[in-house]
């Protein structure tokens, strides 16, 4: 047959990415034989440069990572030049490479895609539906790709999230085997054009990276504030327990009081003590010279 379907994906990212970004856009090359690589992207270069960069690369489709604070991973699905375009936050990345996956496919084959019932209730779903039938699925007849349909590409919207699962077909009765790579993508907002334009939606249930770590750390201060606060309250009641403590009555009923001695008061000087000398002192200063002499002969 003949090769209709001239969907090219081009896969890059930002600088500042990490090791495990790396190895999941690598796998999504390996998954997607219809797919083109290209050189980091400088962070300091405006996102509609994208573009000319797929114009360039003859593409009219691409995925961008982008990495902030060297611990934030977000992903721009898009169609260039055009639009519309998506930006998701990637979490819970896992790679082929780990030994949890254990299935394996033929490289290079079409893979069926398996959306959730939600992807046709809500509008902005649909959109999302289609962007990624017409990014993920291999085109039929495809010079780099295998005529065999043998794993199956999942998206399940569960959490408010979309969950992106890769599963292997091993037997007729279609059993599954986890192949990965699994991600799941928080969506940020959707844009009429490509990297940038209106905004088409926005999800009100994302909750940035950011906010959610200081989140966390007002939590932890707040423990510690109230910890601190019971230790005062603590010292308090100690303090104030002794200083209220009332005198018992009946504590002096059996105390005796004690005879009152008359004062006497000394007219005269008293006599001073005699001196007594020390008879042997003389003694010993003549021992003392004795062994000096003795010692230097």
């Amino acid at each position: 047959g003949k090769w209709k379907n001239k969907e090219r994906v081009l896969i890059f990212s930002s600088r500042g990415i990490n090791f495990r970004t790396r190895h999941l856009m690598q796998d999504l090359r390996t998954l997607m034989p219809h797919s083109k690589a290209d050189t980091k992207m400088d962070r300091k270069d405006q996102l509609f440069v994208i573009n000319e960069v797929c114009e360039m690369k003859n593409c009219n489709k691409c995925i961008f990572f982008e990495a902030k604070k060297k611990q934030d991973l977000y992903m721009w699905l898009s169609n260039t030049p055009q639009g519309p375009s998506a930006k998701f936050l990637v979490q819970n990345v896992h790679t082929l490479a780990e030994l949890k996956m254990t299935g394996n496919c033929l490289r290079g084959s079409r893979p069926l895609l398996s959306f959730d019932p939600t992807f046709d209730k809500e509008p902005h779903y649909a959109l999302l539906k289609e962007l990624f039938i017409q990014i993920f699925s291999t085109p039929q007849y495809h010079p780099k790709s295998q005529p065999f349909v043998d794993h199956v590409f999942t998206f399940t919207v569960t959490d408010e999230r979309i969950w992106f699962r890769n599963y292997q077909i091993i037997e007729e009765d279609a059993s599954l085997v986890e192949i990965g790579p699994r991600f799941v993508l928080n969506l940020i907002k959707i844009f009429q054009g490509s990297f940038g334009g209106p905004t088409l939606y926005e999800n009100p249930h994302y909750q940035s990276p950011n906010m959610h770590r200081r989140l966390i750390r007002l939590s932890v201060a707040a423990k510690f504030r109230e910890k601190q606060q019971v230790k005062e309250v603590q010292k308090i009641k100690k303090k104030g327990s002794k200083m209220l403590m009332e005198e018992d009555p009946t504590e002096v009923v059996f105390e005796t009081p004690a005879e009152e001695k008359p004062v006497e008061i000394q007219l005269v000087k008293p006599e001073s003590k005699p001196i007594v000398k020390d008879k042997k002192k003389p003694r010993k200063i003549q021992r003392k010279k004795q062994k000096k002499l003795f010692r230097t002969e």
